[in-house]
């Protein structure tokens, strides 16, 4: 009652005399912060009469209606919070008191330097493939608009507006007519700045390659100079070839122009099989089709055709067999004759040189005879049995008479051998 009593009594002269709205600060920018201060002079403070405060911009109040805070923050301005702002003040039982209207213009930034960029870099993409046109500011405020164009009269493909420096265009699968240029526009308001023009090359993936041969006429014979020919019907150059026998590598050659490449061939009788070749300009290898080619041997190379190597090896073999099989057909000679086999009687040569142990003429009784042993040199050992005869030629001394202290009926002898057509003469040496 008190109170109020005094309030009555102050009438006009305590209410309050003025009420101020100020901005800190007093231009705020685009995506700052910016403090709206409601300030007064009123005795009632000294009474311990709590004042309320509201603040309002184009006759919308800001916040709660009415609070304890003489001050209000707004935070991440945008241009659209540009207008007419006031704030107003009351005490319990008083009237409302307003301040006049403060005209806030929130400052933005412009736009600038906007470019284009592209996924993947450089402007080259594979058709079919994924184009991504990027759109990039350096420096701008608020919400800002991209715009796409190809051509160079313009076609707009598209639009987004967001509060990012940075915007993306897609183009999901490109096609040989999107070969063009491209340029973007950025726009917050004061204005759209244009990025610079850009190049896109689509890239055609190579179709499969046909093989050829040249001169494809009659089959080719060692010696030959075969052109293998490699094209394929369509893709964009640069394109690497490689050629292929049976799968293995015989070597590439490049088109940067596009078109063909060829390989030349030496033909040798190895070269035989089937040809293939691939071709490949960056986005996924095509191979041909197999060619067989056939390489005919001349008559007189099938009549040797063993190379070089092989017939040293050959030779070399073919002399230590045939060495190792005389050798064991004279081994087979000894000790092995059957019992029925008759001794063989010497067919007449003509006369050779021998020597005989402890003998000063030639027998004529046949001796039985076997070969004991092969020695180096050329030799052949024979071991002689000499049959007793009842009559003794006068003429002719008797053979027991010269070997007294030998086995009468033994007498071994060294005979040379000369070729393998006298075999069964020496034999009976």
């Amino acid at each position: 009652m008190l109170l109020k009593l005094l309030l009555l009594l102050c009438g006009q002269p305590c209410e309050p005399t003025a009420l101020l709205l100020t901005v800190s600060p007093p231009r705020p920018m685009e995506g700052n912060a910016m403090a709206l201060t409601c300030k007064t002079q009123l005795p009632t403070p000294k009474l311990g009469v709590p004042l309320q405060f509201s603040f309002f911009k184009e006759g919308t109040a800001l916040g709660r209606s009415w609070n304890n805070s003489s001050e209000l923050q707004v935070t991440a301005l945008k241009r659209r919070d540009s207008g007419s702002y006031w704030c107003e003040a009351q005490a319990e039982g008083l009237r409302v008191i307003r301040s006049r209207r403060v005209q806030i213009d929130v400052q933005g930034v412009p736009v600038y330097n906007v470019s284009l960029a592209t996924q993947p870099p450089g402007g080259h993409v594979m058709e079919g493939e994924k184009l991504a046109l990027v759109c990039m500011a350096t420096g701008g405020t608020g919400d800002i608009t991209f715009r796409w164009y190809r051509g160079a009269l313009g076609l707009n493909l598209g639009a987004k507006t967001q509060p990012s420096l940075t915007a993306e265009f897609e183009i999901p699968a490109v096609s040989e007519q999107d070969a063009e240029t491209y340029y973007c526009a950025a726009d917050n308001g004061y204005g759209p700045s244009l990025s610079g023009l850009v190049s896109i090359a689509v890239r055609i993936p190579v179709s499969q390659p046909v093989l050829t041969s040249k001169p494809p006429g009659a089959p080719p014979v060692v010696g030959d100079v075969v052109e293998l020919h490699c094209e394929a019907g369509s893709g964009s150059p640069p394109i690497l070839y490689q050629f292929f026998l049976e799968d293995v590598p015989l070597g590439s050659s490049s088109a940067p122009f596009g078109g063909g490449a060829s390989w030349n061939l030496s033909l040798t009788s190895e070269h035989c099989g089937n040809y293939s070749c691939e071709a490949d300009n960056g986005r996924r290898a095509q191979r041909s089709e197999a060619v067989p080619l056939c390489v005919t041997v001349p008559a007189e190379d099938r009549e040797n055709p063993a190379p070089p190597i092989l017939e040293g090896l050959l030779g070399g073999f073919g002399l230590t067999f045939m060495a190792l099989f005389l050798c064991c057909c004279l081994k087979r000679k000894v000790g092995r004759r059957p019992a029925k086999d008759p001794p063989r009687s010497p067919p007449s040569p003509p006369p050779r040189e021998s020597t005989y142990v402890n003998a000063t003429a030639p027998v004529q009784q046949p001796p039985l005879y076997e070969n004991v042993n092969v020695v180096s040199g050329g030799e052949v050992y024979s071991l002689v049995y000499h049959m007793q005869q009842e009559r003794r030629s006068a003429a002719v001394p008797s053979l027991r008479t010269q070997t007294q202290d030998k086995d009468p009926s033994a007498i071994y002898s060294g005979v040379k051998t000369a070729s393998s057509s006298d075999d069964d003469y020496e034999d009976a040496i």
